[in-house]
């Protein structure tokens, strides 16, 4: 199978300074808070929280509301949906399981769980939970099913991947995210500490970091303040989500887990510890911790990403100091995480609604200031057109839950999207036409920015066609849909 081309055809912005010196002088409240609510403006962001930590000094802001019809107003202790920075805490549980000697990352899954399987009984039988935490086991990762309230929620989805758990490649093969992957992590947890996944997450992290302002559920969030999501509503406007939170079985990969961006920083600065607490105890063996931050394998797109992931931990390969992070994502509410390790610097940014990555800018700012790290521009369309065999992307793609068709038109390259099955009917049908450019023969980049930044589209494969459209996650082709207006 082949790997994409480089990207790097797509011109940065030009005339940005160089990387700034760094400093230890935390931003005041109120510089942060103005810079915030600037944001948010210009974001469509009803609420938003922020915080900076450097050492064992944390500053933080918060702006807006928590619900735009109750009008609650966002403090610093309000809790947000973290999404997917939520695999993080997954992962940790999983590195604490190998300090104590239960669990070896390149033993089949099956060791652990002996009925475990997918579509694929070759796959099922080979897959690692190494290559579970590095995104590379290759089954379908965006199930989303409701298997209820109950503690039985997560082995009921594991279970359902006999039937819904497709393999698009062997494990190993290459990165594609993978959502399902972490809830079959949250069910080795459960099989190896004999009880939940909430359970762990309280008793291995939670308690032993002393933090407060978290919450595994929606019946511990409600006992605070706490974010309601928010959708664009038909003239853009924020309206309010049509659920808070998604389902309990996708709890170990990003579904449940709220937080302030403060405690969030707090679990940070454990692992840039090494594991180490302030007590003098350990959270992870500074192997473990190590390991977490150590590249596993590659992986492709516009470098927004990074360019390898850990153990968990996104990696990314800018210039300066090197650091992890993770993005998160849920109904209504977006996180994104970044941790300088080597200068003790980390950053959280979460909100209720909006354009995430309108707020990349404050990000490099922090960081660049802070850090010494020379976080990249968002890529934009390349100066001058690029010719490509049109016939090598144009197709239907898809996965369980979002469809893409890459069409040719008398004007150009254009892409529809749109989420499908259960993912569907949380955050609407509708599908959106864009108009994108080839940046190289293998990759295309949206005319438009949307959300603050112009997505990629990277394609798969040595043959004719594409056998993938690689957006983070692999979505196959399923049928050609070229089409000439």
């Amino acid at each position: 199978m082949g790997r994409p081309e480089p990207t790097s055809a797509a011109a940065p912005v030009s005339g940005r300074p160089g990387r700034p010196s760094p400093t230890e002088s935390l931003p005041t409240p109120e510089y942060l808070e103005a810079r915030l609510a600037e944001l948010a403006d210009k974001a469509g962001i009803p609420g938003a929280s922020i915080a900076v930590r450097v050492g064992d000094r944390t500053v933080a802001a918060a702006v807006g509301v928590l619900d735009v019809e109750l009008g609650y107003p966002a403090t610093t202790d309000s809790l947000f949906q973290i999404g997917s920075i939520t695999k993080v805490w997954t992962a940790t549980l999983i590195m604490q399981l190998v300090d104590e000697g239960l669990l070896d990352l390149d033993a089949p899954v099956r060791t652990y769980l002996p009925d475990f399987r997918l579509v694929d009984e070759d796959a099922a039988a080979r897959l690692t939970t190494r290559q579970l935490l590095c995104h590379t086991g290759g089954f379908e990762g965006e199930i989303y099913d409701d298997h209820g309230p109950g503690d039985d929620a997560v082995a009921r989805l594991v279970a359902g991947l006999a039937t819904t758990g497709e393999q698009l490649f062997a494990p190993g093969e290459m990165f594609s995210y993978c959502n399902s992957g972490f809830d079959l992590l949250g069910r080795i947890v459960q099989v190896l500490t004999g009880g939940t996944w909430e359970a762990a997450i309280r008793e291995r992290i939670i308690t032993p970091l002393g933090i407060t302002h978290v919450a595994n559920d929606a019946s511990e969030s409600i006992l605070r303040p706490t974010a309601i999501g928010h959708l664009g509503g038909p003239d853009g406007t924020p309206v309010k989500a049509p659920v808070h939170h998604m389902g309990r079985a996708g709890g170990p990969s990003g579904a449940l887990l709220a937080t302030s961006a403060t405690d969030l920083l707090e679990f940070a600065a454990a692992h840039i510890r090494d594991g180490l607490l302030p007590d003098g105890t350990r959270l992870l063996s500074q192997a473990s911790a190590l390991a977490m931050r150590a590249p596993q394998t590659d992986i492709f797109g516009d470098g927004l990403l990074g360019r390898t992931w850990g153990l968990g931990w996104n990696r990314y390969d800018w210039p300066g100091e090197p650091v992890v992070g993770h993005d998160g994502g849920t109904i209504g509410q977006t996180a994104l995480l970044r941790v300088v390790p080597s200068r003790g610097v980390s950053v959280a940014l979460l909100t209720n609604g909006g354009a995430l990555y309108l707020g990349y800018d404050l990000i490099r700012e922090l960081l660049g200031t802070l850090a010494g790290v020379d976080v990249p521009d968002l890529r934009v369309p390349p100066a001058e057109p690029v010719s490509i065999d049109a016939r090598y992307v144009v197709g239907r793609y898809e996965s369980a839950s979002m469809r893409v068709d890459i069409a040719e038109t008398r004007d150009g390259l254009t892409v529809t999207a749109g989420a499908i099955g259960v993912i569907s009917a949380l955050v609407g049908v509708e599908r959106v036409t864009t108009r994108v450019v080839p940046v190289n023969a293998r990759s295309l980049i949206a005319a438009e920015p949307e959300g603050g930044r112009h997505p990629v589209y990277v394609f798969v494969g040595d043959g004719e066609q594409a056998e993938f459209l690689h957006m983070g996650r692999a979505l196959r082709r399923v049928r050609d849909t070229e089409t000439a207006v």
